[in-house]
């Protein structure tokens, strides 16, 4: 046993346990069914012997000087109709006035078994030697009409007969033993082949081998690692996440959404659904993420998430911030001022003169009344460039993004994250851009100053509206009010943990379908 595999234990083990229940219960339940036979028949010949000697024209027949000729046909009519092997009717000396030879009557009872019937006027059942070989016998004595016993009634099952029934339903009871037995090692086959599929076919010892070198390895790692399974459950956080997180391994098996809920990691067991170096906050910590699937035969069995703190890589991330805004910008505009320059092509070759005048000086009213007047305004170049690729998205999108005429920015203080700042006006911007997209009236109005002690960050939207019933779980993660849309849920969540981290706070204000207003306390 010590050399077989696990998959061979299982199947070994589990047979021999089958086996050994079903043919003791079978065991068990035929010899029960050979004493309910037994009784069944008893108890039907014991019935049809005392009907019979009931019957007012077999006690009338007793009498006569030829009883045979009456008792004879009624006996066997019976006989026929119970599918006994014999019924024998006989006077108090045992002289036969029925049987199924009919040269037998008028001969003596054969067995021994009569005195009970004729002696003590018993009625019983018994086991006896007759003359068509050993049967169960149901006794009757019969009485004339003063209570004396005058004969007795005899129907009797040969035991040949009776073990055939007996054997049948044994062989059918066997019928439903052997597919038990079959159903069973089918079921420990398939319960061994599952289990090596689950164990990727390897043995206890070398699972065991694995389990040391992979705690060894995961506690030899400075990056911090968290494995979740398909179901979102922890299988494994090694020490540096438990430092970084402040984490036990109490939290195995834990649901990931309730040990970190902003950790999103859920989201790498949908395809395609990896990261790469992202930043994320968790807890008071921002963290630089990785994320990989774990694959098992093209399937997604969990995920691996690694993870450090945002140290020497912050500079770069933010110069990348800055330069994909700038990027979001210049892509926006150079698209839409191609369309409006296609446009006042085609009108002067149409020789539409008038009409690419009015075009022309339409653009320069709205840069005049928009760009310039903010770059006069607004004067620190992040929050510009922020600006000027949302108005892009904006003009995209053939919204109207109004900046206040009161606005006023003066340079930020360096305490202001880049990155922090992308994601506050970023995420109120495009959300709102997104809400009036469908909207008649499309208009997005920003509004920021510097004015007294805090930053104020102000952005409001002609859209439909928050119902009250919705305000409490506005920054909840996943929480979204556009409905049909994936992946939603998460751009109001992270603007609420960029502000705690500014040490800000942030207010929302609605009326249904005339608009939304959140504005942003950020100190300075």
């Amino acid at each position: 046993m010590k050399n077989l595999s696990l998959q061979t234990k299982i199947i070994l083990l589990s047979m021999s346990l089958i086996l050994f229940v079903t043919v003791f219960f079978g065991g068990i339940v035929i010899y029960n069914e050979v004493g309910d036979t037994k009784g069944n028949v008893g108890t039907r010949a014991l019935e049809t012997a005392i009907g019979i000697s009931v019957m007012p024209s077999v006690v009338e027949a007793m009498d006569d000087e030829n009883p045979a000729e009456t008792i004879q046909p009624i006996a066997e009519y019976m006989r026929k109709q119970v599918g006994a092997e014999f019924i024998v009717v006989g006077n108090t000396d045992g002289i036969r006035y029925s049987h199924p030879t009919p040269s037998k009557i008028g001969k003596a009872m054969v067995g021994g078994d009569n005195e009970r019937a004729l002696l003590n006027a018993e009625f019983y059942t018994s086991e006896a030697q007759g003359s068509l070989g050993p049967s169960l016998r149901g006794k009757a004595p019969v009485f004339d009409s003063n209570g004396n016993v005058v004969g007795l009634v005899s129907v009797g099952y040969l035991l040949e007969d009776v073990q055939q029934i007996i054997l049948q339903k044994s062989l059918e009871l066997l019928k439903f033993v052997l597919l038990a037995l079959a159903l069973g090692v089918v079921g420990s086959i398939l319960l061994a082949k599952n289990i090596r599929k689950e164990t990727m076919g390897l043995e206890p010892r070398e699972i065991a081998a694995m389990y040391r070198d992979r705690e060894a390895l995961l506690s030899s790692i400075v990056e911090g690692v968290v494995a979740i399974d398909n179901r979102g459950r922890i299988t494994e956080i090694n020490q540096s996440a438990e430092k970084m997180l402040g984490l036990t391994q109490a939290v195995i098996n834990s649901d990931i959404a309730d040990v970190l809920p902003h950790s999103r990691m859920k989201e790498a067991l949908q395809p395609d659904k990896v990261m790469r170096n992202e930043e994320m906050l968790i807890g008071n910590k921002v963290l630089i993420i990785n994320r990989t699937q774990i694959m098992h035969k093209n399937e997604i069995v969990g995920a691996v998430s690694t993870f450090r703190e945002k140290t020497d890589i912050q500079e770069v991330l933010e110069t990348l911030s800055e330069i994909q805004q700038y990027s979001e910008g210049l892509r926006a505009q150079t698209h839409e001022y191609s369309n409006k320059l296609y446009a006042i092509s085609g009108l002067l070759q149409l020789e539409q003169k008038n009409e690419a005048i009015e075009l022309i000086q339409q653009e320069t009213k709205i840069h005049e009344n928009q760009t310039k007047y903010m770059l006069d305004h607004i004067k620190d170049k992040k929050v510009q460039a922020i600006l000027l690729g949302k108005m892009g998205k904006a003009s995209e999108n053939k919204v109207e993004l109004l900046i206040d005429e009161n606005s006023s920015l003066e340079e930020l203080p360096d305490h202001f994250d880049i990155a922090k700042l992308i994601h506050i006006l970023g995420n109120l911007i495009d959300n709102a851009i997104e809400e009036v997209v469908q909207q008649p009236v499309k208009e997005v109005s920003f509004f920021v100053t510097d004015l007294g002690r805090d930053l104020v960050i102000e952005v409001e939207d002609s859209g439909r509206g928050i119902p009250a019933e919705h305000m409490e779980d506005l920054f909840k993660l996943g929480f979204s009010t556009k409905v049909g849309k994936k992946d939603r849920g998460y751009g109001l969540t992270i603007v609420q943990q960029a502000v705690e981290k500014l040490q800000g706070t942030i207010e929302v204000s609605s009326e249904l379908k005339k608009g939304t207003v959140f504005t942003v306390f950020l100190p300075k």
